[in-house]
């Protein structure tokens, strides 16, 4: 069982397997038997005669057949006074109460109850439990062998997993996120991480478009279902991996200018700079690396002198590419790694991706100066959520986790799955000052319009191109809230904007989303 809370997310419910040895069937009822056996179980009569007709020791009917089906089989073999040749064995069937909820994180399992994703997967060794069966011994044949007794073996359940995840969280965030990708035509989908930054807990992680649990091989988008019929089975086969890949663990994009942070973070944390020292830079448009003119987005008309907390909210290129240049390749990596960026954060789920950086030793001027504004290299979403959580979090790092209890279902024993800390990468005054600056973002920065009445919330913007020459942009915001005792960290990314107002629409559709959610978070 798969819990949030009180709520159960996955449970295994009992259905049966049908079976029949074909030569304990006598032949003048095998075609009354076919018969039988396909009308009650919506079969081809042919195909189950051919089964019961062979000379094989078993063959399957059937598989988790729902017990009212079963009990009128058991109806017609007592009426027609048959004792051998049909076996009734008890199984499981998965089955998911909320359909599509989190079903990227859950994931589903197969036929034969083998988690194939997700949760399921991972902890597949803990949810599957031991089978029951029916030891009997049979000659060569199959045949049944007078006076042997059987042996039943009773089934061991599986053990029960608690979530972290929030169910009334994560409905608000697919409810907001379904609303944002549709109104603002994202070809590409999104998906938004809300995060606990004190515990690493991952309170809520959606994904548009997801699939329903409980059909996860049928088509769930109306698209698909309207091209399902024309679609070869590889296209098909490509859909469905596309509707399972939780993108915000498995998948790479540029952060852009969210990426900001961590410049300024290292920066503070290495003496360079501080927040509010009057002039101390000055955007003059751009800035020349290595003989290499860079731009800042508003080139046409510069910020001209600037703190760094003023920098951080106009989003100032060149200010930044600065800081990087005073930090160096070597420093800067230091802290790439400190955060988690260089590798994989550790969640509990599966396919995490790891960051795509070049190699330190590889890495120019330009590189450099391109790193240090959030462009030309990969991260996943969750690297990027935790990495700002390690900031809230008093500048501590956190792992990221979905699962935080385990329970014994034969003893009750609840087992904890402890939080798991790092390192401390910034100091304690260092991570409120960029909390402040977050925060300054908001409230008269280029995240104004994420501003929540009656919250102290921070946060940064963020947009990048997918991939080189696509003409595709990745729009993200990342906020923290409450900024005065951070409780969530959400990430909100869209993948391809193409509504009225481009890959600056999806900014405005982003906003939106985070004000609901952090709305609503907060209030939880």
């Amino acid at each position: 069982m798969m819990l949030l809370g009180k709520n159960i997310l996955a449970v295994s419910s009992t259905v049966e397997t049908i079976t029949v040895t074909p030569v304990n069937i006598p032949k003048d009822q095998k075609e009354k038997v076919a018969k039988a056996l396909s009308d009650i179980f919506e079969l081809d009569y042919e195909t189950v005669l051919k089964k019961v007709s062979k000379r094989s020791s078993i063959e399957t009917i059937a598989k988790k057949v729902d017990k009212e089906k079963s009990d009128l089989l058991r109806v017609w073999m007592q009426e027609n006074n048959i004792t051998s040749g049909i076996n009734i064995d008890e199984d499981t069937k998965r089955y998911y109460p909320y359909n599509n909820l989190a079903s990227q994180v859950i994931g589903f399992s197969g036929s034969d109850n083998q988690g194939l994703d997700g949760i399921e997967a991972v902890y597949d060794d803990e949810l599957k439990g031991e089978k029951g069966k029916i030891q009997k011994m049979t000659d060569a044949r199959g045949g049944d062998l007078g006076n042997v007794s059987e042996n039943y073996v009773p089934a061991v359940d599986g053990n029960d997993l608690v979530l972290t995840i929030d169910s009334t969280i994560q409905g608000i965030a697919e409810k907001y996120l379904e609303e944002a990708c549709i109104d603002n035509k994202c070809t590409d989908g999104g998906n938004i991480i809300v995060m606990s930054p004190k515990t690493g807990d991952i309170l809520a992680m959606a994904g548009y478009p997801n699939y329903n649990l409980n059909a996860p091989f049928d088509p769930s988008t109306d698209e698909l279902k309207q091209n399902w019929s024309s679609m070869s089975d590889t296209e098909k086969n490509r859909a469905r991996l596309a509707l399972w890949r939780n993108k915000a663990v498995t998948d790479t994009y540029e952060p852009g200018s969210t990426f900001k942070l961590i410049t300024t973070s290292a920066s503070l944390q290495e003496g360079i700079t501080t927040p509010d020292k009057a002039g101390e830079f000055c955007c003059t448009g751009g800035i020349e690396i290595a003989g290499v003119r860079i731009k800042c987005w508003r080139y046409y008309r510069p910020h001209g002198p600037e703190s760094l907390r003023q920098a951080l909210m106009n989003s100032c290129n060149p200010v930044f590419i600065g800081l990087g240049q005073k930090l160096g390749v070597h420093t800067y990596y230091q802290y790439l790694n400190k955060f988690g960026l260089l590798g994989k954060t550790g969640i509990d789920l599966p396919g995490e991706a790891t960051s795509i950086f070049l190699k330190e030793e590889k890495v120019g001027p330009v590189e450099l100066a391109t790193i240090s504004f959030g462009q030309r290299f990969e991260i996943t979403p969750i690297q990027l959520a935790t990495a700002v959580s390690t900031i809230a979090n008093d500048g501590v790092k956190i792992t990221p986790r979905v699962i935080k209890q385990i329970i014994n279902s034969s003893t009750g024993e609840v087992t904890d799955i402890p939080v798991k800390t790092g390192e401390r990468v910034i100091s304690e005054e260092h991570s409120k000052e960029v909390l402040s600056m977050m925060e300054s973002v908001v409230a008269e920065g280029t995240g104004k319009n994420a501003q929540v009445k009656g919250y102290r919330v921070g946060g940064k913007t963020g947009t990048s191109e997918d991939g080189v020459n696509t003409n595709k942009y990745v729009t993200s915001f990342i906020g923290v809230a409450p900024i005065s005792d951070p409780e969530v960290v959400v990430l909100v990314t869209l993948y391809n904007p193409t509504g009225e107002g481009g890959h600056q629409g999806g900014a405005r559709v982003i906003y939106t989303t985070h004000i609901n959610l952090i709305k609503n978070v907060i209030k939880i």
